[in-house]
């Protein structure tokens, strides 16, 4: 990387911050900790306030220029990005993993998401809408770029969630200062190496902090949007510091999102599509199933299928080909997970794993809890691990209600034969996006948000791209 023109010759570390098309050392620099070690993987540069009003600064400046070049031209760029990205796959991938922890075929397919999701997002348009037009008057509705976007990003999917923010924000005209997570600074920043010589200097500007610079991200006053990723407790707080200047703002944030078990179903094929979507990146996943509801007829049974697929999957380093699911992401995150199984034991009934494993790096076992009370926290919190608790239950409607007793409302699933009954069932969950008979499917051109407390606006589809403008209508006299 340091062969790169770009890049100020003579420093270090070998990951920089990108600001106004040039890659520079950070003014000082961040450990990067290998979670399935627990060690040091690499330094990466760090940023300070002044190198974030730099790149807050540069993007203002690149502003003007890039929201009047033809949107053709950003498709193009974006398109030119995406292939890029796609060239170097295997880099990435193995930087995901190695800074991420997930199993390397996965880390694969979040690269290629990646690339989708830039293709995607290149393939849309904002045309005008003629909303009225007579004799007397001509209404038309535009949409208009906003200016500088701040896109923040979480540590479970830290190149795909980039993504989702940096591709319509450009492909709408703004410019962008894009800060990763602390602990997955890595892919970011080997993306605006990639982004260097492709977009125009400032168009897209990439800082590392210690979380200690999103404050001020979020408040400054050259910021016009700001797209988050993360807990509802930091978007609240980051919702409370857009108020002084009535930003734009894009939250998608936690969920406890239910699984409510019909009692037709074919218990084997079902509990493995479960088992699946709790412990995808071993459970760190806003829209992973946290809690199952099975009907008493069933739940014996679905128990049985859980402990047996917990028991034969494989956990290990990612870059082992053999691993089937990875370490927790981080030591915080690691400890908070443990605290759940503590709970786990003292509310429920631990039949699959339920102890953090003593080799090195941040590892949990798939763990299944049964018999568990409705107010242990494993029930009432996301838990955001490897930790799926199951609860029975006779009434549908009891069990919709549990689902529904939750301040969160991002996701949810609905498993049953009869596809009538559960589309009804589908439509009394309270969340904005609701799968019947699969889960965590995605497609870039349908839009997802959450409900509740669970995130504000949209992202993907059209409204996703739409999110990142302003309407603006015309109204003309003939």
């Amino acid at each position: 990387m340091s062969a790169n023109p770009k890049v100020l010759q003579g420093t270090t570390p070998e990951f920089h911050l990108l600001i106004n098309g040039r890659l520079i050392p950070g003014a000082t620099t961040l450990d990067v900790i290998n979670p399935a070690t627990g060690r040091l993987l690499t330094r990466c540069a760090r940023a300070d306030k002044a190198q974030l009003d730099a790149a807050v600064a540069a993007a203002k400046l690149a502003f003007p220029a890039w929201s009047v070049t033809p949107i053709e031209a950003r498709r193009q760029a974006l398109l030119r990005i995406a292939d890029a990205l796609e060239a170097r796959s295997a880099e990435f991938a193995r930087l995901l993993t190695e800074e991420q922890g997930k199993p390397l075929v996965h880390a694969g397919f979040e690269v290629g998401g990646s690339v989708a999701m830039i293709r995607a997002f290149a393939a849309m348009d904002l045309p005008a809408k003629i909303l009225r037009e007579n004799a007397a008057e001509r209404i038309v509705q535009v949409h208009a770029p906003l200016g500088v976007v701040v896109a923040i990003t979480p540590w479970n999917f830290p190149l795909l969630l980039l993504m989702i923010k940096v591709a319509p924000a450009l492909l709408a005209g703004n410019t962008v200062v894009a800060k990763p997570a602390p602990t997955t600074p890595l892919t970011t920043l080997l993306f605006a190496e990639l982004c260097a010589d492709l977009l125009p200097p400032g168009v897209l500007n990439v800082i590392v902090d210690q979380n200690d610079l999103g404050g001020f991200l979020t408040q400054h006053p050259d910021v016009a949007k700001v797209a988050f990723t993360g807990s509802t407790a930091t978007g609240k707080k980051v919702m409370a510091s857009v108020a002084g200047t009535i930003k734009r703002i894009t939250l998608e944030l936690g969920g406890n999102d239910a699984a409510i078990v019909l009692d037709d179903v074919n218990v084997k094929d079902v509990a493995a599509k479960i088992f699946q979507g709790a412990m995808v990146n071993s459970g760190q996943v806003c829209l992973a199933i946290k809690r199952v509801y099975v009907p008493d007829s069933l739940y014996e049974a679905m128990c049985t299928e859980l402990v047996e697929l917990a028991n034969a999957t494989v956990i290990g380093d990612g870059l082992d080909a053999a691993t089937q699911m990875g370490p927790l992401q981080n030591k915080v995150q690691f400890e908070k997970v443990k605290g759940f199984l503590e709970d786990a034991r003292t509310h429920g009934k631990v039949i699959a794993g339920g102890s953090a494993s003593e080799r090195d790096g941040y590892f949990i076992p798939p763990t299944i809890v049964r018999d568990i009370s409705d107010d242990a926290r494993l029930v009432q919190e996301e838990q955001f691990g490897p930790v799926l608790p199951v609860l029975k239950y006779s009434s549908l409607d009891d069990a919709i209600a549990r689902a529904n007793s939750t301040e969160y409302g991002l996701g949810g699933t609905v498993w049953g034969s009869d596809l009538k009954r559960a589309f009804e069932v589908a439509q009394r969950i309270a969340s904005g996006t609701v799968w019947v008979n699969k889960h965590l499917e995605l497609p870039p051109d349908i839009p997802f948000g959450g409900a509740k407390q669970s995130g504000l606006g949209t992202e993907m589809g059209q409204e996703g791209l739409e999110e990142f403008t302003q309407s603006k209508i015309i109204n003309m006299a003939k």
